[in-house]
């Protein structure tokens, strides 16, 4: 088996975010953190907002703030496909993230409140229609 690190790819829906050879990846998914090496099994999983990071194979460390997304690992290859990504440092990373997090609350609230409308709309209708 080659050894000789993990194909990243970080896909956004505007093209692709990073293409490079590192010797390891970090992140978050629902249940937790996680470390990805080249040699640990296949992996698929949800990624949740937050701080992702992988390592150079200089042993440099690279951190981005990740919008949800999927990781998918398949052999050498690790495939990530997210909403929106900012790279940089990780105190304004964290600032990303919590922009990130307010964002989704807030489309949150409109949808609770769209659902809402829509549910007494409907309710006024069914009670003019039965009368």
């Amino acid at each position: 088996m080659n050894d000789s690190g993990i194909d990243l790819k970080i896909y956004l829906p505007t093209g692709i975010f990073i293409e490079r050879k590192v010797a390891k990846v970090k992140g978050e998914s629902p249940v937790g953190g996680f470390c990805l090496l080249p040699r640990h099994i296949d992996y698929v999983t949800a990624l949740v907002s937050g701080i992702f990071s992988y390592t150079d194979l200089a042993g440099k460390e690279f951190f981005l703030a990740l919008d949800n997304g999927i990781l998918v690992k398949k052999g050498q290859e690790v495939m990530v496909a997210a909403r929106r990504a900012v790279a940089g440092e990780l105190g304004m990373l964290n600032r990303e993230v919590e922009k990130m997090l307010e964002v989704r609350k807030e489309k949150e609230k409109l949808n609770r409140t769209t659902v809402a409308k829509l549910e007494a709309g409907f309710l006024r209708r069914f009670m003019e229609f039965s009368h």
